[in-house]
């Protein structure tokens, strides 16, 4: 389970102190689909990399079961982000000159046979088995984040963190590329940041930002009543 409290990041702009996440407190349970929805700069990427560790809040704390980020040595949080979570960017950071396996396998340092046979058996299962040895230049843009995908995915981690998964696809593209990760719900918990309602239709909750706070917490339940009744049938 991933906990925060009163969780703040602030910058400073000339004379203004401005507030990138603003006091939040925050509970996601273990094998959950959040999305975090806002326009640009509502905050929503400040807040998915302060759950990830790969930001220091200016205030509050983030917990994950009852560790404290904020008591762990340095190590500790460069360990846990590489053993227990995957990341997938709107930019895939693939490394040019390895193939989609070898991108796969450099993910946790996963050298040995039995991880490489895991990582080809992940690429063939989201489509890339006869490609497993051609370089990012050979693929196609949603290859590329499939490849990214199976990166993420590849050591088993405890939580994925997707930020703008979809941003540079086609609909089409962009609706598999989220049909992928939400598999991955039976094994862990997927966190994903988007200004994109669409693609978190099977979300377990949506976490609504604006200026830094959440100003709406929504279930799959309550949206789905939603979409189904129309302003006019309630009137």
């Amino acid at each position: 389970m991933l906990r925060t409290e009163n969780l703040t990041l602030t910058y400073q702009d000339g004379d203004r102190q401005l507030y990138a996440v603003n006091d939040i407190s925050l509970i996601i349970e273990d094998y959950q689909f959040i999305g975090i929805l806002g326009p640009s700069g509502s905050g929503k990427s400040s807040l998915l990399y302060l759950l990830s560790g790969l930001r220091q809040p200016t205030r509050g704390e983030i917990y994950l079961d009852d560790r404290a980020y904020s008591k762990m040595p340095e190590r500790e949080r460069v360990n846990l982000r590489r053993s227990e979570y995957g990341f997938v960017f709107q930019q895939h950071f693939l490394i040019n000159y390895l193939t989609a396996l070898e991108n796969v396998m450099v993910s946790a340092s996963l050298q040995d046979k039995a991880h490489a046979e895991q990582a080809k058996a992940l690429l063939a299962d989201l489509g890339l088995g006869e490609k497993l040895h051609r370089f990012p230049y050979e693929l196609s843009g949603g290859e590329r984040q499939r490849v990214a995908i199976a990166r993420a995915m590849v050591h088993r981690p405890r939580v994925i963190f997707a930020d703008e998964p979809t941003g540079l696809l086609d609909r089409h593209t962009g609706l598999q590329v989220m049909a992928l990760l939400r598999s991955y719900r039976d094994q862990g918990s997927l966190i994903a940041v988007t200004h994109n309602p669409e693609i978190l239709a099977e979300a377990d909750f949506v976490v609504r930002m604006r200026d830094g706070q959440i100003i709406k917490i929504e279930d799959r339940v309550t949206r789905q009543i939603q979409e189904v009744v129309t302003p006019e049938e309630v009137m």
